[in-house]
Protein backbone atom coordinates (compact mmCIF):
# COMPACT_ATOMS: atom_id res chain seq x y z
CA UNK A 1 0.00 0.00 0.00
CA UNK A 2 1.11 3.50 -0.48
CA UNK A 3 -0.37 7.31 -0.61
CA UNK A 4 -2.34 6.67 -3.39
CA UNK A 5 -4.47 3.26 -2.35
CA UNK A 6 -6.61 2.44 -0.26
CA UNK A 7 -6.79 -0.41 1.67
CA UNK A 8 -9.85 -2.66 1.06
CA UNK A 9 -12.44 -3.90 3.53
CA UNK A 10 -13.01 -7.43 4.30
CA UNK A 11 -16.10 -8.14 2.66
CA UNK A 12 -14.87 -5.92 -0.98
CA UNK A 13 -11.45 -8.52 -0.18
CA UNK A 14 -13.80 -11.28 -0.40
CA UNK A 15 -15.61 -10.41 -3.28
CA UNK A 16 -13.29 -11.94 -5.92
CA UNK A 17 -13.29 -15.21 -4.51
CA UNK A 18 -16.89 -15.23 -3.45
CA UNK A 19 -17.30 -14.91 -7.56
CA UNK A 20 -14.36 -17.73 -7.99
CA UNK A 21 -16.14 -20.05 -5.63
CA UNK A 22 -19.62 -19.60 -7.25
CA UNK A 23 -18.24 -20.17 -10.54
CA UNK A 24 -16.38 -23.49 -9.64
CA UNK A 25 -19.48 -24.56 -8.11
CA UNK A 26 -21.46 -23.73 -11.49
CA UNK A 27 -18.96 -25.30 -13.39
CA UNK A 28 -19.03 -28.87 -12.01
CA UNK A 29 -22.29 -28.92 -11.33
CA UNK A 30 -22.74 -28.78 -15.49
CA UNK A 31 -19.51 -30.34 -16.20
CA UNK A 32 -18.51 -32.55 -13.47
CA UNK A 33 -15.33 -33.93 -13.89
CA UNK A 34 -14.74 -31.99 -16.98
CA UNK A 35 -14.93 -28.68 -15.45
CA UNK A 36 -10.48 -28.49 -15.53
CA UNK A 37 -11.00 -28.75 -19.53
CA UNK A 38 -11.54 -25.02 -19.61
CA UNK A 39 -14.32 -24.46 -17.58
CA UNK A 40 -12.36 -23.89 -14.22
CA UNK A 41 -9.76 -21.89 -16.52
CA UNK A 42 -12.29 -19.54 -17.57
CA UNK A 43 -13.50 -19.18 -14.02
CA UNK A 44 -9.89 -18.28 -12.82
CA UNK A 45 -9.65 -15.41 -15.48
CA UNK A 46 -12.73 -13.93 -14.61
CA UNK A 47 -12.19 -14.15 -10.83
CA UNK A 48 -8.67 -11.95 -11.56
CA UNK A 49 -10.72 -10.01 -13.45
CA UNK A 50 -12.87 -8.71 -10.75
CA UNK A 51 -10.28 -8.91 -8.37
CA UNK A 52 -8.54 -6.42 -10.90
CA UNK A 53 -11.93 -4.09 -11.00
CA UNK A 54 -11.68 -4.24 -7.14
CA UNK A 55 -7.85 -3.19 -7.25
CA UNK A 56 -8.20 -0.41 -9.96
CA UNK A 57 -10.75 1.34 -7.48
CA UNK A 58 -8.57 1.08 -4.79
CA UNK A 59 -5.96 3.32 -6.56
CA UNK A 60 -3.58 -0.12 -7.89
CA UNK A 61 -2.73 1.18 -11.43
CA UNK A 62 -3.19 -1.51 -14.24
CA UNK A 63 0.78 -2.19 -14.85
CA UNK A 64 0.86 -2.66 -10.94
CA UNK A 65 -1.81 -5.54 -11.13
CA UNK A 66 -0.25 -6.93 -14.28
CA UNK A 67 3.19 -7.37 -12.77
CA UNK A 68 2.06 -9.12 -10.20
CA UNK A 69 0.39 -11.63 -12.47
CA UNK A 70 3.96 -11.90 -14.52
CA UNK A 71 5.50 -12.17 -11.35
CA UNK A 72 3.07 -14.84 -10.03
CA UNK A 73 3.44 -16.56 -13.29
CA UNK A 74 6.97 -16.52 -13.50
CA UNK A 75 7.45 -18.08 -10.11
CA UNK A 76 5.20 -21.29 -11.94
CA UNK A 77 7.40 -21.62 -14.52
CA UNK A 78 9.97 -24.23 -13.05
CA UNK A 79 6.95 -25.40 -12.52
CA UNK A 80 5.35 -25.90 -16.06
CA UNK A 81 8.76 -26.80 -17.37
CA UNK A 82 8.81 -29.64 -14.68
CA UNK A 83 5.27 -30.52 -16.26
CA UNK A 84 6.38 -30.85 -20.00
CA UNK A 85 9.33 -32.80 -19.38
CA UNK A 86 7.24 -35.44 -17.26
CA UNK A 87 4.76 -35.95 -19.88
CA UNK A 88 7.99 -36.22 -22.02
CA UNK A 89 9.40 -38.91 -19.86
CA UNK A 90 6.31 -40.71 -19.68
CA UNK A 91 6.21 -41.22 -23.15
CA UNK A 92 10.03 -42.50 -23.04
CA UNK A 93 9.42 -44.53 -20.40
CA UNK A 94 6.61 -46.17 -22.05
CA UNK A 95 7.90 -46.69 -25.41
CA UNK A 96 11.39 -48.66 -23.32
CA UNK A 97 9.41 -50.58 -21.93
CA UNK A 98 10.43 -49.13 -18.37
CA UNK A 99 6.87 -48.61 -17.06
CA UNK A 100 5.45 -51.97 -18.58
CA UNK A 101 8.54 -53.60 -16.42
CA UNK A 102 7.25 -52.04 -12.96
CA UNK A 103 4.07 -53.16 -13.94
CA UNK A 104 4.68 -56.74 -14.93
CA UNK A 105 6.98 -57.60 -11.76
CA UNK A 106 4.15 -55.46 -9.77
CA UNK A 107 1.51 -58.37 -10.89
CA UNK A 108 3.74 -60.97 -10.53
CA UNK A 109 4.62 -59.90 -6.23
CA UNK A 110 1.53 -57.58 -5.35
CA UNK A 111 -1.62 -59.17 -3.65
CA UNK A 112 -4.43 -57.09 -3.92
CA UNK A 113 -4.82 -57.46 0.32
CA UNK A 114 -1.81 -55.89 0.99
CA UNK A 115 -1.63 -53.83 -2.19
CA UNK A 116 -2.71 -50.06 -0.80
CA UNK A 117 -0.16 -50.21 2.11
CA UNK A 118 2.42 -51.02 -0.21
CA UNK A 119 1.65 -48.52 -3.08
CA UNK A 120 1.41 -45.61 -0.16
CA UNK A 121 4.86 -47.28 1.50
CA UNK A 122 6.77 -47.32 -1.43
CA UNK A 123 5.75 -43.56 -2.63
CA UNK A 124 6.85 -42.83 0.85
CA UNK A 125 10.35 -44.17 0.29
CA UNK A 126 10.70 -42.57 -3.03
CA UNK A 127 9.42 -39.44 -1.55
CA UNK A 128 11.96 -38.82 1.14
CA UNK A 129 14.66 -40.15 -1.13
CA UNK A 130 13.67 -37.34 -4.34
CA UNK A 131 12.29 -35.19 -1.77
CA UNK A 132 9.58 -34.58 -4.49
CA UNK A 133 5.72 -35.89 -4.44
CA UNK A 134 5.88 -34.53 -8.02
CA UNK A 135 8.20 -37.00 -9.05
CA UNK A 136 7.03 -39.84 -7.29
CA UNK A 137 3.46 -39.78 -8.44
CA UNK A 138 5.07 -39.12 -11.99
CA UNK A 139 7.18 -42.59 -11.86
CA UNK A 140 6.23 -44.72 -9.33
CA UNK A 141 3.35 -43.45 -8.81
CA UNK A 142 1.88 -44.12 -12.48
CA UNK A 143 3.68 -48.14 -12.19
CA UNK A 144 1.46 -48.53 -9.27
CA UNK A 145 -1.89 -47.37 -10.34
CA UNK A 146 -1.61 -49.25 -13.79
CA UNK A 147 -0.62 -52.25 -11.00
CA UNK A 148 -3.92 -51.71 -9.14
CA UNK A 149 -6.09 -51.11 -11.79
CA UNK A 150 -4.76 -54.20 -13.41
CA UNK A 151 -5.83 -55.85 -10.10
CA UNK A 152 -8.92 -54.33 -10.66
CA UNK A 153 -9.12 -52.09 -7.54
CA UNK A 154 -11.00 -48.83 -7.49
CA UNK A 155 -8.18 -46.11 -9.06
CA UNK A 156 -9.55 -43.65 -6.35
CA UNK A 157 -8.07 -45.75 -3.53
CA UNK A 158 -5.17 -46.47 -5.47
CA UNK A 159 -4.06 -42.76 -6.17
CA UNK A 160 -5.05 -41.82 -2.74
CA UNK A 161 -2.69 -44.31 -1.29
CA UNK A 162 -0.18 -43.00 -4.10
CA UNK A 163 -0.54 -39.30 -2.74
CA UNK A 164 -0.47 -40.24 0.79
CA UNK A 165 2.25 -41.48 0.95
CA UNK A 166 4.15 -39.02 -1.84
CA UNK A 167 2.80 -36.74 0.58
CA UNK A 168 4.47 -37.86 3.59
CA UNK A 169 7.66 -38.53 2.10
CA UNK A 170 7.67 -34.81 0.21
CA UNK A 171 6.78 -33.31 3.85
CA UNK A 172 9.55 -35.29 5.77
CA UNK A 173 12.51 -35.07 3.30
CA UNK A 174 15.08 -32.74 4.28
CA UNK A 175 15.38 -32.14 -0.08
CA UNK A 176 11.75 -30.86 -0.52
CA UNK A 177 11.14 -27.21 -1.42
CA UNK A 178 8.28 -26.64 0.76
CA UNK A 179 10.02 -28.57 3.63
CA UNK A 180 12.55 -25.98 3.45
CA UNK A 181 10.20 -23.15 2.94
CA UNK A 182 8.04 -23.42 5.98
CA UNK A 183 11.00 -23.33 8.96
CA UNK A 184 12.39 -20.14 6.68
CA UNK A 185 8.84 -18.79 6.97
CA UNK A 186 8.30 -19.15 10.67
CA UNK A 187 11.95 -18.72 11.40
CA UNK A 188 13.56 -21.92 12.33
CA UNK A 189 15.88 -24.05 11.01
CA UNK A 190 15.55 -27.26 8.96
CA UNK A 191 16.07 -30.31 10.93
CA UNK A 192 14.00 -28.64 13.79
CA UNK A 193 11.07 -27.94 12.01
CA UNK A 194 11.76 -32.07 10.59
CA UNK A 195 11.91 -33.59 14.03
CA UNK A 196 8.90 -31.39 15.22
CA UNK A 197 6.95 -32.06 12.37
CA UNK A 198 7.24 -36.01 13.21
CA UNK A 199 5.48 -35.59 15.96
CA UNK A 200 2.00 -34.95 14.29
CA UNK A 201 3.43 -36.46 10.93
CA UNK A 202 3.78 -40.18 11.92
CA UNK A 203 0.95 -40.26 13.51
CA UNK A 204 -1.13 -39.50 10.61
CA UNK A 205 0.52 -41.68 8.31
CA UNK A 206 -0.07 -44.57 10.36
CA UNK A 207 -3.45 -43.86 11.08
CA UNK A 208 -3.87 -43.84 7.10
CA UNK A 209 -1.84 -47.46 6.50
CA UNK A 210 -4.66 -48.83 9.18
CA UNK A 211 -7.15 -47.71 6.99
CA UNK A 212 -5.76 -48.97 3.91
CA UNK A 213 -5.07 -51.91 5.28
CA UNK A 214 -8.53 -52.58 6.77
CA UNK A 215 -9.67 -51.76 2.74
CA UNK A 216 -7.74 -54.58 1.48
CA UNK A 217 -9.69 -56.98 2.81
CA UNK A 218 -12.90 -56.18 1.22
CA UNK A 219 -10.83 -56.91 -1.92
CA UNK A 220 -11.61 -60.46 -3.74
CA UNK A 221 -8.08 -61.63 -4.23
CA UNK A 222 -9.18 -64.45 -6.36
CA UNK A 223 -11.66 -62.30 -8.70
CA UNK A 224 -9.27 -59.57 -8.80
CA UNK A 225 -6.11 -61.99 -9.98
CA UNK A 226 -7.78 -64.43 -12.13
CA UNK A 227 -7.00 -62.05 -15.23
CA UNK A 228 -3.78 -61.43 -14.51
CA UNK A 229 -1.75 -63.78 -16.66
CA UNK A 230 -3.33 -63.25 -19.65
CA UNK A 231 -2.15 -59.30 -18.86
CA UNK A 232 1.33 -60.40 -18.12
CA UNK A 233 1.15 -62.12 -21.65
CA UNK A 234 -0.47 -59.36 -23.35
CA UNK A 235 2.36 -57.22 -21.94
CA UNK A 236 5.44 -59.86 -23.11
CA UNK A 237 3.88 -60.18 -26.72
CA UNK A 238 5.29 -56.28 -27.17
CA UNK A 239 8.07 -55.63 -25.10
CA UNK A 240 11.19 -56.94 -24.06
CA UNK A 241 10.80 -57.16 -19.96
CA UNK A 242 13.95 -57.03 -17.81
CA UNK A 243 15.73 -55.82 -14.73
CA UNK A 244 18.00 -53.67 -16.79
CA UNK A 245 15.32 -51.29 -17.48
CA UNK A 246 14.93 -50.18 -13.80
CA UNK A 247 18.53 -48.69 -14.42
CA UNK A 248 16.67 -45.92 -16.19
CA UNK A 249 14.40 -44.40 -13.11
CA UNK A 250 17.03 -45.75 -10.20
CA UNK A 251 19.66 -43.69 -12.08
CA UNK A 252 16.70 -39.83 -11.97
CA UNK A 253 16.15 -41.20 -8.29
CA UNK A 254 20.02 -40.95 -7.68
CA UNK A 255 20.84 -37.53 -9.70
CA UNK A 256 17.73 -36.25 -7.23
CA UNK A 257 19.08 -37.75 -4.10
CA UNK A 258 22.40 -36.07 -5.22
CA UNK A 259 20.45 -32.59 -5.14
CA UNK A 260 20.45 -32.32 -8.94
CA UNK A 261 17.80 -30.07 -9.63
CA UNK A 262 14.38 -31.64 -10.84
CA UNK A 263 14.42 -30.12 -14.54
CA UNK A 264 17.86 -31.51 -15.90
CA UNK A 265 17.16 -34.58 -13.58
CA UNK A 266 13.93 -35.20 -15.23
CA UNK A 267 15.64 -33.99 -18.60
CA UNK A 268 18.55 -36.89 -18.31
CA UNK A 269 15.64 -39.47 -17.38
CA UNK A 270 14.10 -38.60 -20.64
CA UNK A 271 17.03 -39.22 -22.73
CA UNK A 272 17.43 -41.89 -20.92
CA UNK A 273 14.22 -43.65 -21.57
CA UNK A 274 14.66 -42.82 -25.40
CA UNK A 275 17.95 -44.50 -25.69
CA UNK A 276 16.78 -47.35 -23.97
CA UNK A 277 13.20 -47.60 -26.17
CA UNK A 278 15.66 -47.92 -29.27
CA UNK A 279 17.90 -50.40 -27.74
CA UNK A 280 15.68 -52.87 -26.46
CA UNK A 281 12.52 -52.57 -27.93
CA UNK A 282 12.71 -52.76 -31.70
CA UNK A 283 9.64 -53.47 -32.43
CA UNK A 284 7.73 -50.97 -30.10
CA UNK A 285 9.84 -48.52 -31.81
CA UNK A 286 8.42 -49.57 -35.67
CA UNK A 287 4.91 -49.71 -34.57
CA UNK A 288 5.37 -46.02 -32.91
CA UNK A 289 6.76 -44.20 -35.51
CA UNK A 290 4.96 -47.17 -38.61
CA UNK A 291 8.15 -47.28 -39.98
CA UNK A 292 9.62 -50.92 -40.97
CA UNK A 293 12.59 -50.30 -43.51
CA UNK A 294 15.00 -47.73 -42.05
CA UNK A 295 15.55 -48.44 -37.90
CA UNK A 296 17.64 -44.85 -37.64
CA UNK A 297 14.47 -43.03 -39.07
CA UNK A 298 12.48 -44.68 -37.12
CA UNK A 299 14.04 -44.28 -33.75
CA UNK A 300 14.00 -40.61 -34.47
CA UNK A 301 10.28 -40.80 -35.46
CA UNK A 302 9.29 -42.92 -32.33
CA UNK A 303 10.95 -40.57 -30.24
CA UNK A 304 9.52 -37.65 -31.65
CA UNK A 305 6.18 -39.06 -31.31
CA UNK A 306 6.30 -40.21 -27.83
CA UNK A 307 7.91 -36.86 -26.37
CA UNK A 308 5.17 -34.53 -27.93
CA UNK A 309 2.36 -36.62 -29.37
CA UNK A 310 1.38 -39.61 -27.58
CA UNK A 311 2.74 -43.72 -27.13
CA UNK A 312 0.26 -45.87 -27.74
CA UNK A 313 1.05 -50.03 -28.11
CA UNK A 314 -1.76 -52.20 -28.98
CA UNK A 315 -1.97 -55.91 -27.63
CA UNK A 316 -5.05 -58.06 -27.81
CA UNK A 317 -5.85 -57.16 -24.06
CA UNK A 318 -7.98 -54.28 -24.14
CA UNK A 319 -6.86 -52.98 -20.39
CA UNK A 320 -3.16 -53.29 -21.10
CA UNK A 321 -3.96 -50.79 -24.21
CA UNK A 322 -5.56 -48.28 -21.29
CA UNK A 323 -2.37 -49.17 -19.68
CA UNK A 324 0.28 -48.67 -22.05
CA UNK A 325 -0.70 -45.47 -23.91
CA UNK A 326 0.80 -41.46 -22.81
CA UNK A 327 0.04 -38.91 -24.65
CA UNK A 328 3.69 -36.98 -24.09
CA UNK A 329 3.66 -33.18 -23.48
CA UNK A 330 0.59 -32.83 -25.42
CA UNK A 331 -1.16 -34.39 -22.56
CA UNK A 332 0.08 -31.60 -20.06
CA UNK A 333 -1.15 -28.35 -22.00
CA UNK A 334 -4.29 -28.48 -20.16
CA UNK A 335 -2.72 -28.67 -16.90
CA UNK A 336 -0.66 -25.80 -17.70
CA UNK A 337 -3.52 -23.98 -18.70
CA UNK A 338 -5.28 -24.40 -15.56
CA UNK A 339 -1.16 -23.27 -13.79
CA UNK A 340 -1.13 -19.93 -15.85
CA UNK A 341 -5.04 -18.95 -14.90
CA UNK A 342 -4.55 -20.29 -11.35
CA UNK A 343 -1.40 -17.91 -10.65
CA UNK A 344 -2.89 -14.85 -12.71
CA UNK A 345 -5.88 -14.84 -10.19
CA UNK A 346 -3.57 -15.05 -7.06
CA UNK A 347 -0.78 -12.52 -8.10
CA UNK A 348 -3.65 -10.40 -8.80
CA UNK A 349 -5.35 -10.71 -5.56
CA UNK A 350 -1.97 -10.48 -3.80
CA UNK A 351 -0.72 -7.42 -5.75
CA UNK A 352 -3.95 -5.57 -3.83
CA UNK A 353 -3.66 -6.18 -1.15
CA UNK A 354 -7.04 -8.64 -0.84
CA UNK A 355 -5.30 -11.67 0.56
CA UNK A 356 -2.85 -9.64 3.29
CA UNK A 357 -7.07 -7.83 4.29
CA UNK A 358 -8.00 -11.26 4.94
CA UNK A 359 -5.99 -13.12 6.70
CA UNK A 360 -5.28 -10.06 9.15
CA UNK A 361 -9.28 -9.59 9.75
CA UNK A 362 -8.53 -13.70 10.81
CA UNK A 363 -5.93 -13.61 13.75
CA UNK A 364 -8.15 -11.24 15.24
CA UNK A 365 -10.16 -14.19 16.39
CA UNK A 366 -7.72 -16.64 17.56
CA UNK A 367 -7.08 -16.27 21.16
CA UNK A 368 -5.93 -19.56 22.98
CA UNK A 369 -3.01 -21.28 21.12
CA UNK A 370 -5.49 -24.13 19.71
CA UNK A 371 -7.58 -21.69 17.98
CA UNK A 372 -4.30 -19.72 16.72
CA UNK A 373 -2.93 -23.41 15.20
CA UNK A 374 -6.80 -23.85 14.03
CA UNK A 375 -6.85 -20.92 12.30
CA UNK A 376 -3.33 -20.87 10.62
CA UNK A 377 -4.43 -24.25 9.12
CA UNK A 378 -7.82 -23.21 8.05
CA UNK A 379 -6.08 -20.40 6.27
CA UNK A 380 -3.52 -22.71 4.60
CA UNK A 381 -6.36 -24.79 3.39
CA UNK A 382 -8.03 -21.30 2.38
CA UNK A 383 -5.13 -20.20 0.21
CA UNK A 384 -4.76 -23.12 -1.60
CA UNK A 385 -8.53 -22.88 -2.11
CA UNK A 386 -8.18 -19.73 -3.42
CA UNK A 387 -4.77 -19.05 -4.94
CA UNK A 388 -4.57 -22.17 -6.27
CA UNK A 389 -0.55 -22.91 -5.37
CA UNK A 390 0.51 -24.33 -1.99
CA UNK A 391 3.32 -22.29 -2.00
CA UNK A 392 1.12 -18.99 -1.44
CA UNK A 393 -0.54 -21.55 1.47
CA UNK A 394 2.82 -21.68 2.92
CA UNK A 395 4.45 -18.25 2.13
CA UNK A 396 1.41 -15.53 3.05
CA UNK A 397 0.05 -17.51 6.17
CA UNK A 398 3.97 -17.96 7.41
CA UNK A 399 4.88 -13.99 6.75
CA UNK A 400 1.05 -13.13 8.65
CA UNK A 401 1.36 -15.45 11.79
CA UNK A 402 5.19 -15.14 12.31
CA UNK A 403 4.99 -12.67 14.88
CA UNK A 404 1.54 -13.46 16.63
CA UNK A 405 3.40 -16.78 17.12
CA UNK A 406 6.59 -14.99 18.66
CA UNK A 407 4.35 -12.61 20.66
CA UNK A 408 2.05 -15.61 22.41
CA UNK A 409 5.45 -17.32 23.61
CA UNK A 410 5.48 -20.01 21.06
CA UNK A 411 8.67 -21.31 19.68
CA UNK A 412 8.54 -20.77 15.50
CA UNK A 413 8.52 -24.69 14.65
CA UNK A 414 4.89 -24.77 16.20
CA UNK A 415 4.52 -22.27 12.93
CA UNK A 416 6.56 -23.80 10.70
CA UNK A 417 4.75 -27.41 11.35
CA UNK A 418 0.72 -26.47 10.96
CA UNK A 419 1.78 -24.27 7.70
CA UNK A 420 3.33 -28.11 6.25
CA UNK A 421 0.50 -29.83 8.44
CA UNK A 422 -2.08 -28.43 6.50
CA UNK A 423 -0.91 -25.90 3.51
CA UNK A 424 1.46 -28.37 1.72
CA UNK A 425 -0.89 -31.81 2.10
CA UNK A 426 -4.38 -30.07 1.26
CA UNK A 427 -3.03 -28.89 -2.02
CA UNK A 428 -3.84 -31.94 -4.04
CA UNK A 429 -7.54 -32.25 -2.60
CA UNK A 430 -8.70 -29.23 -4.98
CA UNK A 431 -8.88 -29.61 -8.70
CA UNK A 432 -7.96 -26.15 -9.41
CA UNK A 433 -4.91 -25.56 -7.63
CA UNK A 434 -1.73 -26.55 -8.88
CA UNK A 435 -0.92 -29.71 -7.28
CA UNK A 436 -4.37 -31.06 -7.76
CA UNK A 437 -4.31 -30.53 -11.34
CA UNK A 438 -0.82 -32.35 -11.61
CA UNK A 439 -1.99 -35.21 -9.67
CA UNK A 440 -4.93 -35.60 -11.37
CA UNK A 441 -3.50 -35.31 -14.68
CA UNK A 442 -0.47 -37.11 -14.53
CA UNK A 443 -2.44 -40.02 -12.86
CA UNK A 444 -5.50 -39.76 -15.03
CA UNK A 445 -7.89 -39.60 -12.12
CA UNK A 446 -10.37 -36.69 -11.32
CA UNK A 447 -9.42 -35.02 -7.91
CA UNK A 448 -13.08 -35.67 -7.06
CA UNK A 449 -12.30 -39.24 -7.38
CA UNK A 450 -9.52 -39.28 -5.48
CA UNK A 451 -9.73 -36.80 -2.71
CA UNK A 452 -11.25 -39.00 -0.32
CA UNK A 453 -9.08 -41.62 -0.34
CA UNK A 454 -5.56 -39.05 0.58
CA UNK A 455 -6.51 -40.61 4.18
CA UNK A 456 -2.75 -39.25 4.97
CA UNK A 457 -3.83 -35.83 3.50
CA UNK A 458 -7.00 -35.60 4.98
CA UNK A 459 -5.84 -36.56 8.68
CA UNK A 460 -2.99 -34.31 8.76
CA UNK A 461 -4.46 -30.84 9.38
CA UNK A 462 -6.96 -32.13 11.86
CA UNK A 463 -3.99 -33.74 14.13
CA UNK A 464 -1.78 -30.27 14.28
CA UNK A 465 -4.90 -28.67 15.21
CA UNK A 466 -5.81 -31.62 17.90
CA UNK A 467 -2.33 -31.28 19.40
CA UNK A 468 -2.89 -27.76 19.46
CA UNK A 469 -6.05 -27.78 21.80
CA UNK A 470 -4.53 -30.15 23.95
CA UNK A 471 -1.30 -28.76 24.13
CA UNK A 472 0.70 -31.88 23.26
CA UNK A 473 4.73 -31.22 22.06
CA UNK A 474 4.24 -27.06 22.04
CA UNK A 475 7.54 -25.94 22.24
CA UNK A 476 7.44 -22.30 23.97
CA UNK A 477 9.90 -19.95 24.93
CA UNK A 478 11.48 -19.90 28.62
CA UNK A 479 11.96 -15.74 28.12
CA UNK A 480 9.53 -13.34 26.86
CA UNK A 481 10.27 -12.32 23.23
CA UNK A 482 10.70 -9.37 21.24
CA UNK A 483 6.69 -8.35 19.94
CA UNK A 484 7.48 -8.02 16.67
CA UNK A 485 10.49 -9.45 13.58
CA UNK A 486 10.76 -7.16 11.14
CA UNK A 487 10.07 -7.67 7.22
CA UNK A 488 14.05 -7.02 6.53
CA UNK A 489 14.71 -9.85 9.37
CA UNK A 490 11.99 -12.72 7.69
CA UNK A 491 13.49 -12.35 4.09
CA UNK A 492 16.87 -13.01 5.56
CA UNK A 493 15.64 -15.84 7.62
CA UNK A 494 14.10 -17.02 3.77
CA UNK A 495 17.81 -16.30 2.17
Amino acid sequence: MNATTKSPSFIIALLPIVVLIFLLVLNVSIYGDDATSGANQIALLLSAAVAAVVGVRLGFKWDQLQDGMVKSIKSALPALMILLLIGALAGTWMASGVVPTMIYYGLKVLNPTFFLVAACVVSAVVSVATGSSWTTVATVGVALLGIGTALEIHQGMIAGAIISGAYFGDKMSPLSDTTNLAPAMAGTDLFTHIRYMALTTIPSISIALIIFFILGFTFDATENTAGVDSLLSAIESKYYISPVLFVVPLAVIVLIIKKVKAIPALFLGTILGAIAAILFQPDVIKEISGINEDYIKASYAATMTSLSISTAVITENTMVNDLLETKGMLGMLNTIWLIICAMSFGGVMEACGLLTKITNTIVVFAKSTGSLIATTAGTCVFFNATTSDQYLAIVVPGRMFANTYRERGLKPQNLSRALEDSGTVTSVLFPWNTCGAYQSGVLGVATGEYWLYCFFNLISPVMTIIYGYFNIKIARFDAPQPDKISDEDLDNLMD
